[in-house]
């Protein structure tokens, strides 16, 4: 009897997607985006990105942020500390002047007081904007 065996085809694989950190904004980029949340009037998102920028803090931490962790008698505070939730380190940043303003800007916008989540969520009475969301408008 005759045995005949094919070769199986070699199955395809999709590239792997790189995994660990990704590569840090260059100014272009950052102030393409920057422009771009300003012209659309973004406040949230504007005040969300340079936050995220001035802190290096994680989605979570950043969400869960507080309006009082951030001002102090009505203005933006110059340099913070915050507990990070991972490591339970705190970690001090400098707010820089665009950051402050814009800040400032979405508080208003929202009145937000100083007991209030500084990015509440839309869907979720009393609670804060989740790190999944955070993560949607940071893929966009």
């Amino acid at each position: 009897m005759l045995n005949i065996t094919f070769p199986t085809p070699a199955r395809f694989h999709p590239r792997p997607r790189p995994t660990g950190a990704k590569l840090a904004l260059k100014p272009v980029h950052v102030w393409g985006i920057r422009v771009r949340l300003q012209v659309g009037r973004q406040q949230r998102d504007l005040a969300l990105f340079d936050l995220a920028l001035d802190s290096k803090l994680r989605g979570c931490d950043l969400t869960a942020l507080r309006v009082s962790d951030l001002v102090s008698g009505g203005c933006v505070k110059g340099r913070a500390i915050i507990l990070q939730r991972k490591t339970g380190r705190p970690v001090q940043f400098e707010v820089t002047e665009q950051t402050r303003r814009s800040i400032n800007n979405w508080i208003e916008a929202k009145q937000l007081g100083p007991e209030d989540w500084l990015f509440p969520s839309r869907s979720n009475k009393g609670c804060h904007l989740s790190t999944r969301q955070y993560a949607r408008l940071v893929d966009r």
